[in-house]
Parts: C-alpha cells; structure tokens; sequence
C-alpha cells in the first residue's frame, strides 16, 4: 500500500504539478490525445490556475502526482449561491482502492464549504461502477441526461464538428 502525504490545492505556480496530474487523466481515462496532444503554453496554466473558480487538487506520495481532480465553482443566478462541478477526478491505477478519491472529494468539500458553496456535484459514465460506487457512497444520485452541443470554429483552438466525435464521446 502506497502512502499519499497529501492532497494539496494548487496555485499559478504549480504548473508543473498540474502537467503531471493531466498526465494521470491520460492514463486513467485512455485519452493521451485530449490530455497529453496540444498542451498549453504555461502563461496559459498559470492563468487558469490563477482564476478563483478553478479549483485543481492533487493527491501527493513524496513529490509525485498519483491523482487529482479539476472543478469549477460555478455562480448561480436564481439565487445568491454557488456550486462546485468536478470535471475530472482520476487515480491512478497503482493507488487505487486506497481512500485517495474520497480524501479529494472531502477536501473539495472543504473549499466548496469555504466558499459557501451550496453543492458538489460530479456526473459518471454509464458502466463506470467503481466512480458509481464512490459518488452514491457519499452523495445523492439524480438521473439525467449529458448533450454536448458543438460550438463552430473561429480559430485553430480545439474546434470540432457536430461529426468529430474524440474517443471519449459516447464511446
């Protein structure tokens, strides 16, 4: 058994951490293209890690990234709140079955409630009964459904077509 030190928030000066936990997305989810095929410059990352609605946790063993999420608090109009989405979260395979995705999820809980959010919410793939499993054991299930709706090019940046399905769309 592996031993995380632990799960820490990053700032725009962790760029390079932030690379590694892509790193773990490819792996974890099968998608070098998406993670790994055009990454940003780091005036980009650092950017992005600057901005207060990003929110991006890693899961540290000594100095390695082993696993991590990305959310987004999101701010609410019909009322005077805010919730937080989990875009990704993965672990990588060596250290699963070790309590890391659940030690993210409570610290994102943490921020979520420093922020007085009002909610975490998070969506699992069909089939995916070990995420299934970690989200009913600490939350609410709801069913919807997930529609993706293409946005037309205007530049080179990750355009797509309503055809131009990535090998995680639906697949």
């Amino acid at each position: 058994m592996h031993a995380v030190s632990q799960i820490r928030h990053l700032t725009a000066a962790d760029v390079d951490l932030l690379r590694r936990l892509n790193a773990v997305f490819a792996a974890a989810f099968h998608d070098e293209h998406t993670y790994a095929g055009a990454p940003p410059d780091d005036a980009y990352c650092r950017q992005a890690l600057s901005k207060d609605h990003v929110i991006v946790l890693v899961a540290l063993e000594d100095a390695n990234v082993v696993g991590g999420l990305v959310a987004y608090e999101l701010y609410k109009l019909e009322r005077a709140r805010s919730e937080v989405y989990i875009y990704d979260l993965a672990v990588n395979e060596s250290h699963r079955r070790q309590g890391i995705a659940t030690r993210l999820l409570e610290r994102l809980r943490t921020v979520a409630h420093e922020r007085d959010a009002w909610v975490v919410f998070v969506q699992a793939d069909l089939g995916d009964e070990p995420a299934i499993a970690l989200y009913e054991k600490l939350g609410l299930r709801e069913e919807v459904l997930h529609f993706d709706l293409p946005v037309p090019c205007a530049d080179a940046h990750g355009c797509r077509s309503p055809n131009d399905r990535g090998p995680t769309d639906g697949q």
